[in-house]
């Protein structure tokens, strides 16, 4: 098979390809969750009731972006695969599938979510800011394909190792929203609604960008000559073999947002619903190290798998723990050092300004979820990459959906702890699922050594 530097690169030292691959992802999930920041900074100007507002409107957001991600994955790890296999006609088969698949995954979930919109918010506890919620949430969902499609195409970069052309994109449509939140919100006047338009013009502009790469300049390594394409249903269910089980993954954390909302909202009512959304933005900003790392192990995981090199499959799972642990615990200790200032950019306008101490006091204890995040994201991707993405499903559904939950509520609750009990509970829970997660992949790994060995 034809190689080039990039493909040299993934198919080389695992250590070296993880190292190469994950700065530009974080770099590019920095900006998006920058972003998302951004947004929740300018429509906390606007008061408390539209910053509730959004964080009802997140959890909605986040499954769109999770379908996208999910996809991107089973994407990749297909793709990576066949290159690990060398047989690069089935890789540009692959990725022709994967871009199909993309536009209709994207009008499916955009004409579902538009239709579905109201009654979901009103289900989650949203009435009392409905209105703003559905000038937001509208925009956003009838542009679907625009936040979709991104992430999936750019899965197929990140299998053949361009990892500049799978995060440019990202970034480009990150900056783009930064720059024009505060012009639409505030100059032109139109509130969350500018928002959630800045929201969605970015990654049109990163897709243009990316459908220009393909189909104009056809400079990527992988072909996507439409003349040479062969319709294969098999391609598409390997493809959603991974994708729909790492789709539904995010789903669940999703789910979980909307039930910790709506426990709060019980607890506390929209207030504590609003300091959730801002201060789990930051908090999220703190995994970025660990996600980064664990989504470039996908690729180095499915090439390691497609070639059959199982102890590659080893370091790549080991290396990826070991170097997110560590960037994990210096963001944790920035977080707790500095939560108070942290928490001013949230409450700078008059009507925002009691939420400072409440988010400060969310981070200070929140931040220790970090340090968990490496060994159930390293773990679940190094499963996505060979192609187990319902084991990395169940593993997270566990992890998240059942022990974060069930010891939120426990505390939340029955031993009646309010707002701190339910934080516990979610470190609780979400320190020994992850501990859990990591345990498999290491078994998992012993065990195709061992058959390897043995049928050697």
């Amino acid at each position: 098979m034809e190689k080039n530097e990039n493909i040299e690169m993934i198919t080389g030292d695992p250590k070296k390809a993880i190292n190469k691959l994950s700065l530009p992802i974080i770099a590019s999930m920095f900006l998006i969750f920058a972003n998302s920041i951004i947004d929740s900074i300018w429509v906390a100007g606007l008061g408390a009731e539209p910053l509730a507002a959004l964080g009802y409107t997140t959890p909605l957001f986040m499954i769109i972006v999770g379908f996208g991600n999910g996809l991107g994955a089973g994407g990749n790890s297909v793709i990576s695969r066949f290159i690990g296999a060398e047989d690069k006609s089935s890789a540009n088969n692959a990725a022709i599938h994967n871009l199909i698949l993309s536009a209709i995954v994207s009008i499916v979930i955009s004409i579902l979510f538009v239709i579905t919109m109201e009654p979901m918010l009103e289900l989650m506890g949203a009435s009392s800011v409905i209105n703003y919620a559905m000038d937001y949430g509208f925009i956003i969902f009838s542009c679907t394909f625009a936040l979709l499609m991104p992430p999936i195409v750019g899965g197929a970069f990140r299998a053949e190792g361009d990892i500049k052309r799978a995060t440019i994109p990202i970034a480009v449509a990150a900056i783009i929203n930064m720059i024009l939140d505060p012009i639409l919100i505030y100059t032109f006047g139109m509130g969350i609604k500018g928002a959630a338009i800045a929201t969605v013009l970015g990654p049109l502009i990163s897709l243009c960008l990316m459908l220009y790469w393909i189909f104009f300049k056809k400079d990527t390594y992988l072909s996507y000559n439409f003349k040479d394409f062969h319709n294969d249903l098999k391609m598409y269910k390997d493809i959603l073999v991974v994708g729909i089980p790492a789709s539904l993954e995010q789903l669940v954390l999703s789910v979980l947002t909307i039930f910790v909302n709506y426990m709060l909202t019980i607890v506390s009512g929209p207030t504590s619903v609003a300091v959730y959304t801002a201060g789990w933005r930051i908090v999220n900003i703190g995994m970025l190290p660990a996600i980064g790392i664990g989504t470039a192990a996908i690729s180095v995981a499915g090439v390691a798998y497609g070639a059959k090199k199982y102890e590659n499959l080893r370091v790549t799972a080991r290396y990826a723990v070991k170097v997110a642990l560590i960037a994990s615990i210096i963001v944790c200790i920035i977080l707790y050092v500095f939560a108070n200032q942290i928490a001013i950019i949230f409450s700078y306008s008059q009507s925002s300004a009691d939420l400072a101490p409440l988010i400060a006091s969310f981070l200070q204890i929140m931040c220790f979820f970090i340090l968990y995040v490496p060994f159930g994201a390293s773990a679940g991707n190094v499963f996505q990459g060979v192609g187990k993405g319902t084991i990395s499903f169940v593993l997270t559904t566990f992890r998240e959906f059942i022990l974060v939950l069930i010891f939120a509520y426990l505390l939340g609750f029955t031993f009646n702890m309010g707002e701190f009990g339910i934080y516990c509970g979610m470190l609780l829970g979400g320190g020994i699922g992850s501990l859990i997660c990591y345990a498999c992949i290491e078994l998992y790994i012993n065990k195709l050594i061992r058959g390897r060995y043995n049928a050697v």
